[in-house]
């Protein structure tokens, strides 16, 4: 009997050797035939098309479980470019010049809800940041001091004692920095390329504490100087508009004020649809079209001036009555007046 129950077991245990076997070659046929699909069914990786943003290389992993990690980490130092040239309102500034000069992308307020801390994130575009220098704000004019440049890789941060052209580095900062700020050594350049979009959408922002209108303006503010929203304020004394691109954003205002700053909102349909920001070359005749549309007219958070319109035929009147005053949907960052 146990000799026939031990014959059992290892015919049972020879059955699955022999299933496992031709698992495998299913498998390995399986994984060949995909293999083929893929590499005949996609285009071949080429240096230049990516570069040129043409191409995007894509990788296969999992950083739970560190698979494909290394190969995409390789990658990223073999085929991404170097520093390019960047250019500048009044020249165009090499990655290889020593002097510093950097520009900020991206302005993230409250990374550490309890600091209240405000991160901006400068892309150096030439020379050297050695921590504790001073670099000059171009649209201000004042210096400031780099005392703990910080280095990001996912939560963690360490300060940054050097850093050089092509590297990202956060500032924090309290208020000094705007997305689009230009940093240098002390050269008067601001690097252009930065714009900002006239919102899609404009609503009226209503409190539900009128005590706590103060607070509300300066969460606008900063909300506005990290560019969640764009806030007008109207030059006829009308409470603070709010422009967004997409109505996500609004979800994104309300949400943000109420867990950063216990604020409760509401948003109310405005008389406006559209804001236009307006210039000229002819400061008096821009200052006469100010003053004929006191009621239709806003400033942004920089103080330039904004026409809003109740509708596109209300803008194309305006537009055709107003010679020589320039209608924009498009601002690129520029140093104030």
């Amino acid at each position: 009997m146990r000799r026939l129950e031990a014959d059992a077991n290892a015919a049972r245990e020879q059955m699955n050797v022999e299933q496992m076997a031709a698992l495998g070659k299913l498998e390995a046929a399986a994984l060949e035939e995909e293999l083929m699909l893929a590499k005949e069914g996609t285009r071949k990786f080429e240096l230049a098309p990516f570069r040129e943003g043409h191409l995007t290389p894509v990788f296969f992993g999992s950083a739970l479980k560190n698979f494909g990690v290394r190969d995409l980490l390789e990658a990223l130092g073999d085929y991404a470019p170097r520093p390019r040239a960047q250019v500048a309102d009044k020249r165009t500034v090499e990655a290889a010049e020593s002097k510093f000069t950097a520009f900020v992308f991206k302005i993230q307020a409250n990374m550490d809800p309890n600091h209240r801390d405000r991160i901006a994130f400068a892309r150096l575009c030439s020379g050297k940041l050695t921590r504790g220098m001073k670099v000059r704000v171009a649209r201000t004019e004042k210096q400031m001091a780099l005392n703990a440049p910080q280095f990001f890789f996912a939560k963690d941060r360490a300060l940054a004692e050097e850093a050089y052209a092509g590297d990202v580095v956060g500032i924090p900062n309290h208020g000094v920095l705007r997305i689009g700020d230009t940093l240098t050594e002390g050269e008067a350049i601001n690097f252009v390329g930065v714009p900002s979009f006239a919102p899609e959408i404009i609503r009226r922002v209503k409190l539900g504490d009128p005590m706590k209108a103060k607070k509300l303006k300066e969460a606008l503010q900063q909300l506005a100087e990290e560019g969640v929203v764009q806030v007008f304020q109207p030059m006829d004394g009308a409470p603070a508009l709010v422009g967004v691109v997409g109505p996500l954003q609004l979800d994104v205002l309300k949400a943000r004020l109420d867990a950063e700053y216990s604020l409760q909102i509401s948003l109310e349909q405005s008389e406006f649809d559209l804001a236009r920001w307006v210039s000229a070359e002819d400061r008096i005749k821009l200052d006469t079209f100010i003053s004929a549309k006191t009621f239709s007219m806003a400033s942004d958070l920089d103080g330039d001036p904004v026409f809003l319109a109740k509708s596109n035929f209300d803008l194309d009147y305006t537009r055709e009555r107003a010679p020589g005053i320039v209608f924009s949907d498009i601002k690129d960052v520029k140093k104030t007046a």
